[in-house]
């Protein structure tokens, strides 16, 4: 049987402290009315054994929130025929269905191009202009870094910064910076200084950098910027060392990675709203359970500067960020 355990919560209410500058608060009350984003992250689908109903629970909830754009932030469903019915699932549940290239999305032999087919992108990094703001959705798998660490590529490379820098030096905005792998904060991408230093010039013209790939419950300001980490829909990843059974054997022999996670009982993502009237950003997150043994439990020791009780937890905070 599943052992669920419930996450305490520390605070109530909506998270406070945080504040837009007055330039991109002024942005805001231009907007002619509230916007709405639905945002889902790190689904996993060739993970987890239930990827299919996490997403089926995001659309669930979208048909009530009614936002004016899905998004997801990358590390979805392999780009194959097999995976299609969580593909059209997302696709279909609204009429501007946004995806992100994540790290893992083009494991097992697949390419960023069969992801652009499949899912219906229009390129690997692209804008997106609706209900007055201009998204920019970034590739964060850029090859060539000159301080590559090993592992999966995390890296804007210079093409598309110039392109970044092209397009908020040449429009008025207000933008939306949207990636799978942080541009600040843990997890972040290998030039994450440079891009921070060119978001922090046109600060006034941004109103939020959004991230996955952390699966992470995070928020960080640098330079007048605020960076969001939208945690996982699925789980907090272990690794080799913690390996541990949280299902039943018969869906771990089907589907061996979930030992190396933490899973969170239902699905993790976040509604939000843009407001004019109160010139703020307010984030509706979802709150969850482990499933089975919690990362504490299992000794695992959090990276430099999280905490097992703040960032590393089954959910995604609500928050309000205003001027």
């Amino acid at each position: 049987m599943t052992n669920r355990r419930s996450f305490l919560v520390t605070t109530a209410g909506l998270s406070c402290g945080w504040h837009l500058s007055r330039h991109v608060s002024a942005a805001l009350q231009e907007l002619p009315a509230p916007v709405r984003l639905g945002l889902l992250a790190d689904v996993h689908h060739d993970i987890m054994h239930d990827g299919l109903e996490r997403i089926r629970q995001f659309v669930e909830a979208m048909r009530v929130f009614q936002p004016h754009a899905v998004l997801q932030l990358g590390d979805f469903a392999y780009p194959k025929q097999q995976n299609l019915p969580a593909i059209e699932l997302f696709n279909h549940s609204h009429t501007c269905a946004l995806h992100v290239i994540g790290n893992h999305d083009t494991d097992s032999g697949h390419t960023k191009q069969q992801c652009l087919d499949m899912w219906g992108m229009p390129a690997r990094y692209y804008q997106r202009d609706m209900q007055g703001i201009s998204l920019l959705v970034l590739d964060g798998n850029d090859r060539g870094s000159p301080t590559h660490r090993g592992g999966y590529p995390a890296y804007i490379g210079p093409e598309q910064s110039q392109w970044l820098e092209a397009c908020l030096s040449s429009q008025p905005g207000p933008f939306l910076i949207v990636s799978h792998q942080p541009l600040a904060g843990a997890a972040a991408i290998d030039n994450a200084g440079a891009i921070q230093k060119l978001l922090t010039r046109f600060r006034d013209k941004i109103i939020l950098a959004i991230n996955g790939h952390s699966h992470l419950d995070s928020l960080v300001q640098i330079g007048g910027v605020s960076y969001l980490h939208i945690n996982s829909a699925a789980y907090y990843w272990v690794g080799d060392a913690h390996k541990h059974e949280s299902y039943t054997s018969s869906i771990h022999a089907a589907h061996p990675w979930i030992s190396r996670t933490c899973p969170y009982a239902s699905a993790l993502f976040a509604q939000m709203t843009l407001d004019p009237a109160s010139s703020s950003i307010i984030l509706q997150g979802r709150q969850s359970q482990w499933v089975g043994a919690t990362p504490g439990e299992l000794g695992l020791q959090p990276p430099a500067g999280l905490s097992l009780e703040q960032e590393i937890a089954p959910r995604i905070s609500d928050r309000r960020l205003r001027g």
